[in-house]
């Protein structure tokens, strides 16, 4: 590995996160809530501890996959270590462990939380809360690559170890174009709904707060009741709306801004993620109707949606407690929440695209057992898919599932029923935020012990870069020169 170029990227990426830290720190000044000192003296070690960083110069080396992959592991925990700055310095979490949990939540846009009240805290706590999110939704290293010059050849590595999905792509043949076409449509989005949001009638705070959580797919809110708070079938739909949004492939979206409606059709996973949504959704609605007595009218549906949406999108938000919903739909939530949004998009999960690959992997080897000897080609949106991503996917399946496994022993270890452990587990592991059990939509993450506490933050951290940057850090031969 070089150590040197690794280090000094993640001195940069440091420094931008102590950039970010103030518009936090204006909030806190401009609503006078006494959390200005935590934020400056958080950006300033940050500043400082990148600055440092930073200092270790460059040998010119070309950037090699186990560099791009080991930068962006580190940065993530690096980034979780420091952004959990403000919530000790300001009391709020003043457990360490758990302010880097409620940290790695949002930058993971994860919606985990530990907080018990969440409208008495601090505004310029509530804005880094959000923000976080925001910055973690598309990418740090994204938003660095666009900022700065380009960062040496072979910077390609960081995009492929931070973004989500088995398949990669540019948009554009220069990588700091596509970083930059990736946060104009994000920023483009979150003032779309901002507006939508106030001219529903949300105070400007809510809705920019709010906007960073939903395109993000993050879920932190500034209500405790969440976005039911509100009371508001038009901010539901909204919120609705923006989820799905977020939830697509960010190439499709672009495609669809240059009007290659062609490209937009000929998505499979698109096609997957929207009858999901439709037949999930059309489930839930019956089963509430049928089994929990309510009536068939558009809050019933709306709630449905909702809570669908959110939970395959692995926002997280809340309009109605689901874990008082009849045992059907909550199963009908867990696979949504296992299956997650489309690669590329800012969604967790295992991504709609997975579930497509090993849907035809299945289906090829039944064939085979038929006809050993034909030879037949797995194809996703027209194109050869080759049997290394294919072989990535059972791995990464596997591995997932074997995280998930492990997360659920380790947290019943607290005393926690089953249930509880293993939605802990899997809304960590997928990135959605609330649970089931005494972890769902109307509880928290605070009565975990120390230990359960940083296996969950891995957990979110190894669920939102598809947990092989993490794991390669662990290997003594990425250290090796």
């Amino acid at each position: 590995m070089n150590h040197r170029l690794v280090f000094h990227i993640l001195g940069l990426v440091l420094q931008v996160e102590a950039a970010l830290m103030l518009p936090s720190l204006a909030i806190s000044l401009l609503y006078q809530d006494g959390d200005h000192m935590a934020f400056l003296l958080s950006a300033a070690i940050t500043l400082g501890a990148g600055f440092l960083l930073s200092l270790l110069k460059r040998d010119g080396a070309k950037m090699q996959a186990r560099d791009g992959f080991a930068t962006v592991g580190l940065t993530w925990i690096f980034l979780s270590l420091f952004g959990a700055l403000p919530y000790v310095f300001s009391g709020v979490i003043p457990n360490y462990a758990e302010a880097v949990f409620e940290t790695a939540s949002g930058f993971t846009t994860t919606g985990a939380s530990v907080l018990t009240f969440i409208e008495g805290q601090p505004r310029g706590i509530l804005f880094w809360r959000g923000q976080t999110q925001w910055m973690g939704g598309v990418g740090v290293l994204v938003l660095a690559l666009a900022l700065f010059p380009k960062l040496g050849e072979g910077s390609v590595y960081l995009m492929r170890a931070e973004s989500p999905g088995p398949i990669k792509s540019k948009l554009t043949p220069r990588l700091r174009d596509t970083a930059k076409i990736l946060y104009t449509i994000y920023i483009g989005l979150t003032a779309a709904e901002v507006l939508c949001l106030c001219l529903a009638g949300m105070p400007l705070y809510d809705a920019v707060v709010h906007a960073f959580t939903t395109i993000s797919t993050g879920g932190f809110s500034v209500k405790n009741a969440s976005i039911g708070a509100y009371n508001s079938l038009v901010i539901d739909w909204i919120v609705i709306i923006f989820m799905f949004l977020s939830g697509i492939n960010f190439s499709l979206l672009f495609a669809a801004l240059r009007r290659n409606l062609k490209t937009v059709w000929r998505s499979e996973e698109l096609r997957c993620y929207t009858v999901t949504t439709m037949v999930a959704s059309g489930l839930i609605v019956v089963d509430l109707v049928v089994r929990a007595g309510r009536m068939l009218n558009l809050d019933t549906v709306t709630d449905a949606v909702f809570q669908m949406v959110t939970l395959m999108t692995t926002t997280g938000y809340m309009t109605d407690d689901y874990v008082l919903w009849p045992a059907f739909s909550q199963i009908v939530l867990i696979i949504v929440m296992l299956m997650g949004g489309c690669a590329g998009s800012t969604a967790g999960g295992i991504k709609h695209v997975r579930a497509v690959l090993l849907g035809k992997s299945l289906v090829r080897d039944l064939r085979r057992i038929l006809h050993p000897r034909q030879v037949t080609t797995i194809k996703c949106d027209g194109e050869r898919v080759s049997e290394q991503i294919l072989s990535g996917i059972a791995v990464f399946f596997f591995t997932y599932i074997l995280l998930l496994m492990a997360g659920t022993l380790i947290v019943a270890w607290d005393g926690v029923d089953f249930i509880t452990a293993f939605g802990a587990s899997l809304t960590c592991l997928s990135n959605v935020g609330p649970g089931f059990g005494t972890m769902g939509p109307t509880g928290n993450f605070s009565a975990l012990s120390d230990v359960s506490t940083v296996v969950l933050t891995l957990n979110m951290l190894l669920g939102r870069l598809e947990i092989m940057p993490l794991l390669l850090l662990l290997f003594p031969g990425l250290w090796k020169k």
